[in-house]
């Protein structure tokens, strides 16, 4: 409800201003009155609001640097790879005051005067919270000091502990989980979190872990894969059987996709567990222009080609389909292709950060970008009211359904019915045929994955990434595929033929011409056939003085970066503890061959 929302919102200004992120730094009881805290339920409602951490709409940009998105920025994966990364430069991350801020929680929470059934509830969200925290700590560094209540001053054992075993950490993250999920009311406010949210929560992690003990020799934690690939495959089928959520198909699979991500009523969305909703600018999802591809990051052609065509077939089974024109690309293709990324003859309205203006979509071609724009979580209307009350969907039915069909087939359980309750759905809401067990292998996928031979499962994971494509999975999905080396291909971009003249928008009339790097761009600029001026871009390879680097020269497909480097396996699967840390307390030892 909106005073729920606001509630956040002025919270977070006042009391998260009290938590120091230094490594356990011991933060005084007082400075949020702890001895006149605690007592009612609005104080315990107060304090949980302000543990609220979701992600708003700069989650659309959070694939850029995976083999989704290319990227301009920096980004710790692309650092680690193109240089020498060590303890002394990848210091991010290793941030406490959180965990603080939860423990804190749980040692006071009960001195409220409420139900036992209500603390058990609070309880269950501050361990739910917990679990997030440390989850994210596990996925990050694998081994982690483990605390579940606060240090105090002068606590030298806390605070030169050493590393806890992931699978100690592990169990305790999913100790908290099922109390959270046995405890937490299931009817609460929209936006906040209910029974139904932590499931949600405890069954992605519980892939999350399945699929990496699974994939990851390493750990040498094969062995219990297994326990927490079918936690996931239980819990997801759990919110399937008995939540209220369903998949939003109106029949209309040109728009039902999109409108999870340009919505200012996701409350109304069966489909939503849980949404960051936007209210007036008091609480809203962060919403900017800029997602559309201008800055920075771009939609790559490596996930484009991943999307089927409209028949079910591959993409890929087609002759010379890596040298497709841009219209081409989009012809007779999956209904969700054309709902992510911008297509030929789109005609934009929200042209605040397009210097070409509104009208007819004519690629912005730029040095370092892919030519490719993204639809997805970009609202192409001028309504400044509309763009201040876009809501974000944290957590879709969709995934829930995906993470069950990953599991069951990373179990062997996997058959028609399974498939029909699950990844045919979201197929039946794009309007694509559906997937059967009689599937045959796409080379190019298995390519991608070598140590999957099931085809099935192959093609799960090209649902999930078409699904969830630009909401910011991918790198984690590559992380416990322990398919990493993808990163190093660099992305490519749009592909052209040649020099000379190209249509881009799909009207068989010329838009764009392409000149050689020794020709310059006319003062006056010719007309097309529509009367409007092409758009000149002169091109070449990298190192030259030109607009666009294709990679033959004169043709080929865009380039976005030099250089992607080299994803030393199995160290950048994980993180170093920053070498400020280590000096601090020796203990702290590293793994996987970080200094």
């Amino acid at each position: 409800m909106k005073n729920f929302k606001i509630l956040i919102a002025l919270f977070l200004i006042g009391l998260v201003t009290a938590c120091n992120d230094n490594f356990l730094d011991v933060v005084p009881e007082t400075s949020i009155g702890v001895e006149n805290f605690f007592n009612t339920e609005e104080d315990l409602n107060i304090y949980v609001n302000s543990l609220y951490n979701f992600p708003g709409s700069g989650i659309y940009y959070a694939d850029g640097g995976t083999d989704n998105a290319a990227t301009t920025g920096n980004t710790e994966i692309k650092t680690m790879m193109v240089s020498t990364a060590s303890s002394s430069t990848i210091t991010s991350g290793w941030n406490w005051g959180t965990l603080r801020s939860i423990n804190l929680f749980l040692e006071n929470f009960d001195k409220a005067n409420i139900s036992q059934e209500k603390l058990n509830h609070f309880e269950g969200l501050g361990r739910f919270f917990r679990a997030q925290f440390y989850y994210d700590k596990v996925k990050r560094y694998s081994d982690v000091p483990y605390y579940d209540y606060v240090i105090e001053t002068g606590d030298t054992e806390a605070l030169n502990k050493s590393r806890d075993s992931r699978e100690m950490v592990v169990d305790k993250v999913f100790e908290d989980y099922q109390f959270a999920i046995e405890n937490i009311f299931e009817n609460q406010p929209d936006g906040a979190v209910n029974r139904w949210v932590a499931k949600a929560f405890m069954a992605r992690n519980a892939l999350h872990e399945g699929t990496f003990r699974k994939y990851h020799s390493e750990l040498n934690l094969t062995a219990s894969a297994d326990k927490y690939l079918k936690l996931a495959r239980d819990i997801a089928k759990d919110i399937m059987d008995n939540g209220p959520f369903s998949i939003k198909n109106t029949g209309n699979s040109a728009t039902d996709y999109s409108s999870l991500f340009n919505s200012t009523d996701l409350e109304s969305n069966p489909e939503v567990i849980l949404g960051v909703y936007s209210l007036d600018q008091v609480k809203n999802s962060g919403w900017s222009e800029t997602v559309f591809g201008n800055y920075e990051t771009s939609p790559a052609k490596d996930l484009l080609q991943s999307y089927l065509m409209a028949d079910g077939s591959y993409y890929s089974n087609q002759a010379n389909y890596d040298e497709f024109s841009f219209v081409q690309e989009f012809q007779n293709r999956d209904p969700r292709l054309s709902q992510t990324y911008a297509y030929p003859g789109f005609v934009l309205v929200n042209s605040r950060t397009y210097s070409q203006g509104a009208g007819m979509y004519v690629q912005q071609l730029a040095k370092n970008f892919s030519g490719y724009h993204q639809l997805k979580g970009f609202v192409n209307v001028t309504d400044q009211a509309t763009i201040n009350n876009l809501d974000f969907p944290v957590l879709r039915f969709a995934e829930t359904l995906l993470i069950y069909a990953e599991a069951k087939a990373e179990l062997n359980e996997m058959n028609q019915a399974v498939l029909n309750e699950s990844i045919n759905l979201l197929r039946d809401r794009a309007g694509m045929p559906a997937l059967t067990m009689g599937v045959t292998v796409d080379p190019v996928l298995q390519a991608k994955y070598p140590t999957v031979s099931d085809p099935v499962l192959l093609e799960i994971r090209r649902e999930r990434r078409v699904e969830l494509a630009l909401e910011g999975y991918r790198f984690d999905d590559l992380m416990r595929w322990k398919a990493g080396k993808l990163l190093e291909e660099e992305p490519k971009g749009l592909y052209f033929s040649g020099l000379g003249r190209h249509d881009v928008t799909g009207d068989g009339i010329e838009d764009i011409i392409l000149l050689d790097a020794s020709a310059s761009i006319p003062d006056t600029k010719e007309r097309n056939a529509l009367d409007v001026p092409f758009a000149y871009y002169r091109v070449g390879s990298f190192g030259e003085n030109v607009g666009v680097f294709l990679s033959d020269g004169n043709s080929g497909h865009i380039l976005t970066v030099i250089e992607r480097g080299t994803f030393d396996d199995p160290k950048f699967y994980y993180r170093p503890v920053p070498a400020a840390q280590v000096a601090l307390n020796p203990n702290l030892t590293q793994i996987f061959g970080w200094n």
